[in-house]
């Protein structure tokens, strides 16, 4: 062991606090949260820059996205290729990016949620609008550039992007304890607001949505809070809420059909199969008539989802509906969140800009530095040029005098004349009086012949003055704030006259959606379930002219209220809960819908044992029997509950649940068992006990023996059961106490 070693002795909890931390910004700055400066997440930055440098230009040919996504990982971003790959995707589907920022080639995906194909199959290329405002000037050391994850690349640790990236193609990302979720806006619209507020760097963010509207969504839509904007834009979080667009057509018969051309940003995906889905709920469930046929008819040339109408339906009241009932009005959470400064922090509309702006004057600054010192260092050889030109004769005199470049050299920028021969005295005295700098003296060695001839002299006058004139330009700019901000807005103008649209999202203050269901006529049905556990309710007068076949085909046959619930109880001790508008009602040999459909009830695992009414309970009191012979009174009051599925009955260990009953206290009950002990007691002697309760003995059995069946009865009226082959008279059987053996009976 090395006697250096130290054993540091520290509270775990610490270390776990400070690992997580660092974990949790780890994710946070490096890999969820878009950076305000260009607007971009760390993955899409690599992205974009492993393309540029490999060459993949708006101009060049398509490239294999395999290639791409594994460049960037092998070089840039070590965590898996499926996150590049999304990235490059979502870069590259226009209805999802305010400005597509990728150009792709192949199967890129559906605004209906189909995927993009594997990243072998497609290619992509960079968009003209990344090249050249996301892109430019990499050359002229605008920004800072950082070592990547294994020391062998330099990465940029921002791109110089010109536009507001964050508002145009807005950001979603969820990091440790945090989550950002921009909006769209409209490209003309962020640069009219970055130009007012540079005109005016005190203008509020009320007199900044002069110009930025609102969000204006790749899909269209509808925001239907306009008024709430100000204070999402103030505080960077609130919520925003869209609708789709609904149009209404009339048809040749007479009838209308609704058309839905533009769906809510939030319904991208997953949610068109969500709302058709929806939609056809509201027709199977009767909340709706008018709806006659759903059909989706999108295409390439945008959304058309059409709802055929009957005739004479209410269009207003069925918009409402569609608005309340489905995902066709919908909320979109803002939460403005971003890197600035090298840590998270969430910004308004006014904050977002003001840090565009002081980037782009930064940007600017390193631009224009670099291009004026280059611009100096060819001023200052350009004039070395022009002034050995005038002394080319000399020149020509030092260098065939000259043994070596070295000598010749120390001739032009010093005057050392020692080791050159020169024709006379007077060429040895002007020699010594040259002075050309190291980077003049450069240019005259390499110097070319053809530079003699008087159009190429002349041809490098003009380049000089065309040097001092830039010189001055990028002087002024660098030096005047003016001249600095009328380059920017140049650029700007340049942008949204080449890449500009109009609006998309339409921005209103509607009103609630108000939407009245009609009420349904309240009428007395029979629920019908048959062996198979198929339910359905028909009509009192249907029930009554099939009576006889609907008691012997049924299973259970309940009278309810159409309105009502219905109290499922299984042999696992549960009681689930029915709508009955959740089932079927129709003609007498319909089918029906399995009862799990709408229940919690698993037929697989558990066994029905009685169904009632809810209403009937209210008041009565319930005796449960279980096969050990455990017996109870429940007042039918604790099961009025509004769960689908609670615990109707406390069970023991090996038990089950095998009958529940309505009873009075006039009544007898009779206990029988499987091997034909029958016990006869008044209800009176059961105790009554919560749900929660397991209950008491009602009979002993015999060894191996279990309780088959539960008889209630009135006293003094005659009851008959058979057992094996044998009627059996309850009500002559003798009364005893609970918890006896019975009277045997052979079948």
């Amino acid at each position: 062991m090395n006697s250096d070693a130290q054993i540091i002795r520290t509270e775990y909890s610490d270390v776990m606090k400070k690992s997580y931390i660092d974990y949790a910004m780890s994710v946070i700055i490096s890999r969820a949260l878009p950076d305000v400066r260009d607007g971009l997440k760390p993955v899409q930055r690599r992205t974009l820059y492993d393309m540029y440098e490999l060459g993949i230009r708006f101009d060049k040919p398509y490239r294999k996205c395999a290639r791409i996504v594994g460049d960037t990982m092998g070089k840039y971003h070590p965590h898996g290729d499926s996150s590049i790959y999304e990235a490059l995707v979502v870069m590259a589907q226009d209805f999802k990016k305010g400005m597509v920022l990728v150009d792709g080639h192949g199967n890129f995906g559906s605004i209906e949620g189909d995927g993009a194909a594997a990243m072998r199959y497609t290619e992509a290329r960079l968009a003209k609008f990344t090249q050249m405002a996301y892109l430019a000037d990499l050359d002229k050391n605008v920004i800072d550039f950082g070592p990547n994850f294994d020391e062998t690349e330099k990465e940029p640790l921002v791109l110089p992007v010109r536009v507001p990236n964050l508002l145009i193609n807005g950001a979603e990302g969820i990091a440790v304890g945090m989550a950002t979720s921009i909006p769209t806006h409209n490209l003309c619209e962020v640069l009219e607001g970055v130009k007012a507020y540079m005109r005016n760097n005190e203008i509020t963010t009320k007199q900044l949505m002069k110009y930025i509207k609102g969000p204006d969504f790749p899909t269209g839509g509808i925001v239907v809070n306009k008024d709430d904007l100000l204070s999402i834009y103030e505080t960077g979080q609130g919520k925003i809420k869209i609708r789709g667009k609904v149009e209404v057509e009339e048809l040749k018969n007479g009838k209308k059909q609704l058309v839905i051309s533009e769906i809510p940003y939030t319904m991208i995906g997953a949610g068109i199969g969500k709302f058709l889905n929806d939609v056809a709920a509201l027709v199977e469930t009767k909340k709706t008539t008018d709806i006659v046929d759903i059909s989706n008819q999108s295409s390439k040339e945008g959304i058309r989802i059409v709802l055929e109408l009957k005739r004479g339906a209410d269009v207003e009241n069925l918009k409402n509906m569609l608005y309340k009932k489905t995902r066709l009005e919908d909320t979109f959470g803002v939460n403005m969140l971003a890197v600035a400064d090298g840590r998270p922090e969430t910004l308004g509309l006014k904050s977002i800009i003001e840090h565009h702006v002081d980037f782009q004057f930064e940007l600017m600054t390193r631009k224009y530095n670099t291009l004026l010192s280059k611009e100096l260092e060819k001023k200052e050889v350009q004039e070395g040029l022009i002034k050995a030109c005038d002394v080319i004769d000399l020149i020509i005199e030092i260098l065939r005098g000259s043994t070596s470049v070295k000598d010749a050299r120390a001739c032009l920028v010093h005057g050392v004349t020692d080791n050159i021969r020169f024709k006379s005295r007077i060429s040895k005295k002007m020699a010594a009086m040259l002075r050309f700098t190291e980077r003049q003296a450069t240019a005259i060695l390499e110097m070319r012949l053809y530079k003699l001839i008087g159009l190429e002299i002349e041809a490098l006058q003009k380049e000089y003055e065309e040097t001092v004139k830039n010189i001055a330009c990028y002087e002024d700019i660098l030096n005047n704030y003016d001249s600095m901000a009328d380059v920017i807005v140049a650029e700007m103008d340049e942008f949204q006259k080449e890449y500009g649209r109009k609006r998309r999202t339409v921005i209103v203050n509607a009103e609630e959606a108000v939407y009245e269901e009609k009420k349904i006529e309240e009428q007395e049905v029979v629920f019908l379930m048959d062996r198979f556990g198929y339910a359905r309710t028909v009509d009192i007068s249907v029930y009554e002219r099939n009576k006889e076949a609907a008691d012997s085909e049924n299973k259970s046959v309940v009278r309810c209220m159409n309105t009502g619930k219905l109290c499922l109880f299984t042999d696992t001790g549960r009681m689930h809960l029915i709508r009955i508008l959740d089932l079927p009602c129709g003609k007498f040999r319909d089918k029906g819908i399995p009862i799990d459909n709408v229940s919690n009830y698993v037929s697989a695992e558990e066994q029905v044992v009685m169904i009632c009414d809810m209403e009937q309970m209210r008041f009565a009191k319930l005796l449960f029997a279980t096969k050990n012979g455990i017996i109870k009174r429940v007042d039918g009051s604790e099961f009025l509950v509004s769960k689908r599925t609670i615990a109707a009955t406390k069970l023991q260990e090996g038990d089950a649940l095998l009958s529940v009953q309505v009873v009075t206290e006039s009544q007898h009950a009779v206990l029988q068992t499987r091997g034909g002990y029958f016990l006869r007691f008044p209800v009176t002697e059961i105790p009554e006990k919560k749900k929660s309760a397991i209950g008491v003995a009602g009979i002993r059995l015999q060894k191996k023996d279990v309780l088959e069946n539960v008889y209630v009865f009135e006293e003094g009226k005659e009851k008959k059961v058979l057992f094996g082959e044998k009627e059996v008279s309850l009500n002559r059987l003798r009364i005893a106490k609970r918890d006896g053996t019975g009277t045997k009976t052979r079948g």
